[in-house]
């Protein structure tokens, strides 16, 4: 089961009057957990969990645990796709 955190952010420019509007999507996946386990003895070792799993609803702070190995959700290779949508509007013709 893959866990996907979208976020939507619906960007109309500098402040400015536009005439066209365009939205960012970007889509969030924790993949393999890159916890060093042997640290303390100065070596490198993983867990070899493949992907981050909630261990429990989203909101909580149970929510940023992996239900597979227990590390935090930061020692996750995060990977974003980011997709940027345009809609063009045409300008409004005036009739003088």
């Amino acid at each position: 089961m893959k866990k996907r955190q979208v976020v939507l952010r619906r960007d109309n420019g500098s402040g400015r009057a536009s005439t066209t509007s365009s939205s960012v999507v970007r889509n969030v996946r924790y993949g393999e957990c890159q916890k060093n386990h042997a640290a303390n003895m100065g070596g490198y070792t993983v867990d070899g969990c493949r992907e981050f799993m909630a261990s429990g609803e989203e909101g909580t702070t149970a929510a940023l645990m992996c239900a597979a190995c227990s590390c935090h959700r930061n020692f996750h290779r995060r990977e974003v796709e980011t997709e940027v949508v345009c809609e063009y509007s045409p300008p409004n013709s005036s009739r003088r």
